[in-house]
C-alpha cells in the first residue's frame, strides 16, 4: 500500500498537467468555434445587405420605366442574357 502511495506521489503532477492540456485544448477549441460561427454569421448579415441593396436599384429602376418602356428593357435583357 505504501509504494502505492509513493507511486500515485510520483505520476499525479503528470496526470494533473495532461489534464490541463487537455482542457486549454477544449477551450482554445471551443473559442475558434464561437469565433469562426461569428464570423459566418456576419458573413451572411453582410451579403444580405448587398442583395437587398442590389434588389432596392433593380426596384427603383422599373418604377422609373414607363409602360411602353418595360417589354423593350425586358427584351434587352433577355438578349444579353442569351449572349
Amino acid at each position: 500500500m505504501i509504494w502505492l502511495q509513493a507511486l500515485w506521489g510520483r505520476v499525479w503532477p503528470y496526470v494533473a498537467g495532461a489534464a490541463g492540456i487537455v482542457v486549454g485544448l477544449f477551450f482554445v477549441r471551443q473559442s475558434g468555434k464561437s469565433a469562426g460561427r461569428q464570423e459566418a454569421e456576419t458573413e451572411v448579415m453582410r451579403r444580405d445587405q448587398q442583395a437587398k441593396r442590389e434588389a432596392d436599384a433593380v426596384a427603383n429602376e422599373v418604377d422609373r420605366l414607363d409602360d411602353d418602356s418595360l417589354p423593350d428593357e425586358f427584351d434587352r435583357l433577355h438578349r444579353a442574357r442569351r449572349r
